[in-house]
C-alpha cells in the first residue's frame, strides 16, 4: 500500500503545472493534500481518477486559506474533520480517515512565524494532535500521520540550520516539541530508513533559486506508532516533482499490521 503526501500550496495554481497528469501516472493507493487553498468546487478541472473516495477540509474562517483534501482507494470506516476542538478544527487543517486497525491522518500543521499568538497556536495544535493521537493508540489502533509539520526537527532537516536557529520552523521550542512526540512513540519513517542522507528537503523558498541551489527545509514527514515501523516498506521525498514549492513525500506499507495491545481506560 502506497500513500503519498503534497503540500500543492494551492490545487488550482498545481493543476496548471501538471498535476493532473503526476496523479494519474503515479495512481497512488491514497493522496493526502495540503493547503489546497479551495473549496472542492473551485477544483473543476482536478479529475479524480475512478476508484477513489474523495474528502475535503476547507478552512472555515478564511477561504483560500489552508484546507486539506484526501482521495484513497480504499474506503475508510469513519472520517473525522479535526479534533473537535473549535479554534483548531475552523482552519481546516486535519482530515483523520478510521480504517479497521489504524488511522490516517493528513494534516497541514500551523505556521509559527507570524508572532507569538501563532506560535502559541501552533504549539497548542501540535500537544492537541499528540493528545488524539494518543488515544487511538491506547484503544489499539495504529497512527500514521502525513503532511507539512511545518518544522525541521534537526540541523541534518535544514539546509542552513545556524542562520535560522531564531526562525519559526527552526526555533528550540518546536523542536523540543518535535524531540517529545518522538519519545511518545512516534517514529519519522524517511530518518529511520535514512539515517546519514543529507541534502534531503521538502520546500524551498521560491526566492533567489533556492530550489535550484538545493538550499531547502524537510519540513513534510510520515510518521507511524513504533509497532507500525516493521510495516513500513520505504519512505522518500521526491524532489524533481515540480508544481508547488513543496515536493511529495511518499510511504509504502506491506500489511497485515501486527495488533497493538489495548490499555484499560485509566491507564497510564
Amino acid at each position: 500500500m502506497n500513500i503519498y503526501s503534497w503540500n500543492v500550496n494551492g490545487i488550482r495554481s498545481a493543476l496548471k503545472k501538471g498535476f493532473g497528469d503526476w496523479f494519474k501516472s503515479t495512481a497512488p493507493d491514497i493522496l493526502c493534500l495540503q493547503e489546497v487553498r479551495a473549496e472542492e468546487e473551485q477544483a473543476d478541472d482536478l479529475q479524480v481518477p475512478d476508484g477513489y473516495y474523495t474528502f475535503w477540509n476547507s478552512c472555515k474562517r478564511k477561504k483560500g486559506y489552508s484546507g486539506v483534501a484526501v482521495f484513497s482507494q480504499i474506503e475508510p470506516d469513519a472520517v473525522n474533520y479535526g479534533f473537535d476542538i473549535e479554534e483548531f478544527d475552523e482552519e481546516g487543517r486535519v482530515l483523520q480517515l478510521v480504517f479497521p486497525d489504524w488511522v490516517l491522518n493528513s494534516i497541514y500543521f500551523p505556521n509559527g512565524g507570524s508572532g507569538d499568538d501563532r506560535l502559541d497556536y501552533k504549539l497548542r495544535f501540535y500537544d492537541a494532535f499528540l493528545e488524539n493521537s494518543m488515544r487511538w493508540v491506547k484503544d489499539g489502533k495504529h497512527v500514521l500521520t502525513v503532511g507539512d509539520y511545518n518544522t525541521c526537527h534537526k540541523a541534518i532537516d535544514i539546509a542552513r540550520p545556524e542562520e535560522n536557529e531564531n526562525v519559526s520552523g527552526f526555533l528550540p521550542i518546536e523542536r523540543a516539541w518535535m524531540d517529545k512526540y518522538v519519545d511518545s512513540g512516534f517514529v519519522d519513517t524517511f530518518r529511520t530508513l535514512h539515517p546519514d542522507t543529507r541534502e534531503a528537503y521538502s520546500w524551498w523558498s521560491n526566492r533567489g533559486g533556492a530550489r535550484a541551489r538545493n538550499v531547502g527545509w524537510r519540513l513534510d514527514y510520515a510518521f507511524v506508532d513504533q509497532t507500525l515501523m516493521q510495516n513500513v516498506v520505504s519512505s522518500e521525498i521526491h524532489p524533481n516533482v515540480m508544481g508547488s514549492d513543496h515536493c511529495p513525500i511518499s510511504i509504502e506499507l506491506e500489511p497485515p499490521f501486527a495488533p497493538l495491545p489495548i490499555k484499560p481506560a485509566d491507564a497510564d
